[in-house]
This record gives structure tokens, sequence and C-alpha cells, in this order.
């Protein structure tokens, strides 16, 4: 796979993660399953008043049952609730085929206690079945069997290293037109440049340095834009749009990954592929020229 687009197809693969809700998660995850398991896993889909027997999906192999839930406002009653629904139904309907119940969502940061406890009371009660629950990580390891053809199926298509390099003025465009419709703070002082330590300080992985490093190749490019775009403010007026949103997410306690993530689908990391590579190197200028996360500590003096 061409190195570039594992990069972008990963990190579209974390933007669904994240942002698909309800019922969307769950299609997610049935064609996921499919690109990955081929014809060991089947799609279950809803049928008239029968529902889908309390399954999204099944990995023929294995007698596995896949339930998804992907709620808005997750709490341990619902959750829990919808544990027990969900696994009942699918008992009653899959009784000679469930060897292997799995629970899989999308809420940030893992389950509550009460809800792996609940799973607990499941197993004591059922010994024969194993039960799991599944998140980023589990998913993240069928899409890492992907080749070109099933990824560029799922999400569609991603910048290759040819067109992140052969990115000009007139590719930025686009992402540009989108970021300055923000109006900006007027008192708000510009940010002091972030350090060489900036990475290491907000603990982002090696996905997120790479494509960073991918974005910088065309800093220059970007540079150049905003010399010949005419309002001097521009630049800023964009710097305060990546500021505010980054601390929408930063209030919302989420991980550097994930704030890293919804940044991206902030800047225009969608949509055809030079646009995708236009976007990231905005983000990367950015990135080191205002307060998108935070500066390494200074050092006290004589320290």
């Amino acid at each position: 796979m061409d190195p570039v687009s594992s990069l972008f197809f990963a990190q579209h693969f974390k933007i669904a993660f994240l942002e698909k809700k309800g019922t969307e998660f769950q299609d997610w995850v049935a064609r996921l399953g499919s690109h990955a398991l081929g014809a060991d896993f089947e799609i279950v889909r809803p049928y008239g008043k029968q529902g889908d027997w309390k399954c999204d999906g099944r990995q023929v192999t294995t007698g596995t049952i896949f339930q998804c839930y992907g709620p808005e406002t997750p709490t341990d009653k619902k959750t829990i609730a919808k544990v027990d629904a969900d696994f009942a139904g699918a008992l009653a309907k899959w009784p000679e085929f469930i060897k292997r119940w799995v629970f899989v969502h999308n809420i940030p940061g893992g389950q509550p206690p009460a809800v792996v406890a609940h799973l607990d009371t499941l197993r004591a009660a059922h010994p024969d079945i194993t039960f799991e629950l599944w998140s980023e990580t589990e998913l993240f390891a069928w899409h890492a069997t992907l080749d070109d053809a099933r990824a560029l199926l799922l999400y569609g298509a991603v910048p290759t290293q040819q067109i992140a390099s052969g990115l000009e003025l007139s590719d930025l465009q686009p992402v540009i037109d989108v970021l300055e419709r923000r109006e900006p703070h007027p008192n708000d002082p510009l940010p002091a440049p972030p350090s060489a330590e900036k990475l290491e300080k907000n603990a982002l992985s090696l996905e997120a340095a790479d494509l960073l490093r991918l974005g910088r190749r065309k800093v220059r490019l970007v540079e150049t834009y905003f010399d010949k775009a005419g309002p001097v403010e521009l630049g800023e007026k964009i710097a305060e749009a990546f500021r505010d949103q980054y601390a929408k997410l930063q209030s919302m306690q989420l991980e550097p990954d994930q704030i890293f993530t919804y940044l991206q689908k902030f800047a225009g990391v969608s949509g055809e592929p030079k646009r995708q590579a236009a976007a990231m190197a905005v983000m990367a200028y950015f990135f080191d020229r205002c307060d998108i996360f935070e500066d390494p500590d200074t050092k006290a003096v004589g320290a």
C-alpha cells in the first residue's frame, strides 16, 4: 500500500469511529467486518417486523454474534439495558449458532466499571459462551488487514505520495475558503510559536506525527499562499478558527489523538484526494504557528 495512502486511510478509520452514531455506526462496523473477513463475516440487516434478530453481523467459523452500540449520550443504565436486551434477543434467535457474543462500542476511553462488571455476571450465567467488549483497538485490527482495493471501497479515494508531492497554490484555495469563514476575536494576542518538543509533550501517536511531517513538506506553499492572498489578517483569522476549535475539543477531555482527528475533520481532510492533502498541509502550518495542542513547559533558568 502507498505509505501516504495508508496514513490517510488510518485517519479516515479514526474519523469514522469517533463520529458515526446509532445505525450509521453499526452499518460501518458491519461493512468493515465484511471487507476484513470476507465470506466468513455475514452482515445481518433489519427486515420488516423481524428486525435483525439482535445481530448486526456474525462470523461463521467462530459462531460469533456482533452487536454494535454508538450512542449519542451513553450512561451506565442505558448501556447495561442495551447489553441485556441484545444478548437475550440473540440467544433466543441464534441458540444453536452462538458461541461468542461481542458488544462493539465507540465510547472514547472504554466502558465504565458497572458495565464491565455486568458482563462478568453474564459470563457466570452462560459459561459456554465467550463475552467480549470491542472498541477502537479491535476494530483497527480489522482495518489493518485491508488492502488498497478494499480500503478504497470502504473509505473512498485518498491522497497518494505523488498527489501529496504535487500540490500547487490553487489546491489550497478550497481549504482556505472554508476555514476563513470564521470571525476572529479582535483582542486575542498572537500566540508564541511552538517548540520542536511539541509532539512529545502532547503524546500524539506515530501516525499523527507522520501526517504532520507529510503536511510540513508543503508548509512553504502555505506560507506563499498567505503572502499572496492579500489581506494580512487572513492567516490570523484562520489561526483563530483553529484555536477556538481546539479549545472546544480540549474542554471535552478527549485523548490527544482524538483531538487531532477532529481537527483534521475541521481542517477539511475529506473529499477528493488533493483537497485532503492540501488540508493536511494547512493543518501542519497552523500546528506550528498557533495554539493547536500545548507547548512544552519552559525549563527554569539554570535547571
